[in-house]
């Protein structure tokens, strides 16, 4: 039999893994979502102060460097002058505290509040996180522009949402690691986000909702840019939006490649 004092350490330990609710959303609601479809160059919006700050404040603590070995290195199976991300391919070694919240992401609150945000009804999580969950730009890294994936070949999904959460305490503007968002003609970027601690950006995905963070990032040795990115589904989507499934849509930038 389970003493007091155990009994009571486990139910603590059980309400510290119990993360989201609708009114932790509320506020970011009434601030975002009547504009969020009018937002340029794509339906968008940036978020800061997103999630409850105990929450991002664990997050950032535990957010694991990249010697975890379940972090993916970029390789020759990709072309390197375009992505200079890590990301993890699996949860081993991810913090207990991490591996529920990206969990947590996947569940009722969480789908409601961006059904909510954008206006897109019917949203499919993904159980797998393919191309999602933690993120790493080492300095000297960097993320092309382009379009994600359209579509998800194992679920036979369409690809609706992105949803970026940064978590980089005293980011500095010469740090560099914008997040920019293109037209798309390609001609120039409409807006340019600094990936400063719980901030979120949400984005409709399409086939020219063109994104990355060109520029190699200049933080100090011993900083990255860390990230959890998640993305989430629909079985079917607008008849304007519709293409032949592909991958990765890179784009160069004028006078400036990739």
């Amino acid at each position: 039999m389970l003493s007091r004092f155990k009994r009571a350490k486990k139910t603590q330990q059980q309400a510290d893994y119990t993360f989201l609710q609708p009114g932790d959303f509320e506020k970011h609601l009434d601030i975002y979502a009547d504009g969020y479809n009018s937002n340029d160059p794509f339906p968008h919006a940036v978020m800061d102060n997103f999630l409850p700050d105990h929450i991002a404040q664990t997050v950032e603590r535990l957010f694991p460097d990249a010697n975890l070995p379940s972090f993916e290195q970029p390789d020759n199976r990709y072309q390197t002058n375009k992505l200079g991300k890590s990301q993890v391919n699996n949860f081993e070694g991810v913090p207990v505290f991490i591996r529920h919240l990206l969990h947590d992401f996947n569940n009722q609150v969480f789908v409601e509040f961006l059904e909510k945000l954008t206006g897109i009804k019917g949203l499919i999580v993904d159980p797998h996180f393919h191309g999602g969950a933690l993120h790493q730009i080492l300095p000297g890294g960097k993320l092309a522009i382009h379009a994600d994936f359209n579509r998800e070949k194992k679920l036979k999904l369409d690809r609706r949402l992105n949803v970026l959460i940064y978590f980089n305490k005293d980011w500095q503007e010469s740090y560099g690691g914008h997040l920019e968002l293109w037209d798309q003609d390609m001609t120039s970027y409409q807006r340019r986000v600094l990936p400063i601690f719980n901030r979120c950006v949400v984005f409709n995905t399409t086939s020219t909702s063109y994104h990355g963070h060109p520029e190699p990032l200049t933080c100090p040795i011993g900083r990255s840019r860390n990230s959890i990115a998640l993305y989430y589904y629909t079985n079917g989507r607008p008849d304007n939006e519709v293409n032949d499934a592909h991958s990765t849509l890179w784009q160069e930038r004028p006078g400036q490649g990739y």
